[in-house]
């Protein structure tokens, strides 16, 4: 439980960024070398490798090496994870949220 906790931390803090989550947008649709990756941004090609290294270390992409490039590809399986998070949060307060609109309908019910 304490890994998934950290994993999770790890995912969640680096998409807290407006870049990296930017950089996973992009990546999302098609591998991109780290080149081609910083040229959209006005941020160093270092500051967009430590972006790309949190995003690594969250496991949220990969890189490989590809002659003289390293490619960036994304790892859908811990976005998955840290979806099927968020989606029990979403079935609890559907379902309370259910409960209460029950609730309230009954009471409106009654008062008539």
């Amino acid at each position: 439980m304490v890994e998934r906790s950290r994993s999770l931390d790890a995912v969640f803090g680096s998409l807290s960024d407006p870049t990296r989550r930017d950089i996973l947008r992009r990546v999302s649709k098609h591998s991109m070398s780290i080149g081609d990756i910083a040229r959209h941004y006005s941020l160093s090609f270092a500051a967009i490798a430590k972006h790309l290294d949190v995003l690594e270390r969250a496991r949220l992409v990969s890189k490989t090496r590809q002659g003289k490039e390293r490619i960036v590809t994304i790892a859908p399986k811990t976005l998955a994870a840290a979806n099927a998070y968020l989606e029990s949060y979403r079935e609890l307060w559907e379902t309370r949220l259910d409960a209460l609109d029950t609730f309230l309908k009954s009471i409106n019910g009654k008062g008539k």
